[in-house]
């Protein structure tokens, strides 16, 4: 019995659940915020994720979109058929591989990004006022450590 309450006191005294609990509502609070930004501009934030990503990194394989903004292929093909029905974002066959279709987005869909980034960086820079430069600085670097740690887990699996 001793061994069982010593082993959970070391437990208790372990900080990663806890690290795992406060990541988890301090990430849950800064995207509501986020969220709720991006709803005002009249997008959700899948649909304002790929265009994002179109926006800043120019033209992708509806294939690779899912992996860089963490969506299941299905999702991708209805949020890119949504997007282009609104003209934000078009989409182009390949002309090496008829199984490969491209997204990119369009001048409309520019225009829009172009008007509503200036006011989303601000809204970040506000939802993330809680921490001065350096300490942001540190999250990035802490943050960074931890994620890349953990897909490198998920790798060996």
């Amino acid at each position: 019995m001793d061994q069982e309450r010593n082993a959970y006191l070391k437990k208790k005294q372990d900080p990663s659940l806890k690290l795992f609990v406060v990541l988890s509502k301090a990430y849950r609070a800064v995207f509501d915020q986020v969220a709720k930004d991006i709803r005002g501009h009249g997008l959700n934030t899948t649909d304002f994720a790929v265009m994002e990503l179109l926006y800043h990194q120019g033209e992708q394989a509806l294939q690779k979109i899912g992996d860089k903004i963490l969506l299941a292929s299905g999702s991708i093909t209805y949020v890119v058929d949504k997007l282009e029905k609104k003209g934000f974002v078009k989409r182009t066959p390949s002309p090496d591989d008829r199984r490969i279709t491209y997204a990119s987005i369009t001048e409309s869909g520019q225009q829009l990004l172009n008007d509503i980034f200036p006011e989303h960086w601000k809204q970040i820079e506000v939802i993330t006022a809680g921490l001065d430069e350096s300490e942001k600085q540190e999250a990035i670097r802490l943050l960074k450590k931890l994620g890349i740690y953990a897909d490198d887990l998920t790798k060996r699996d």
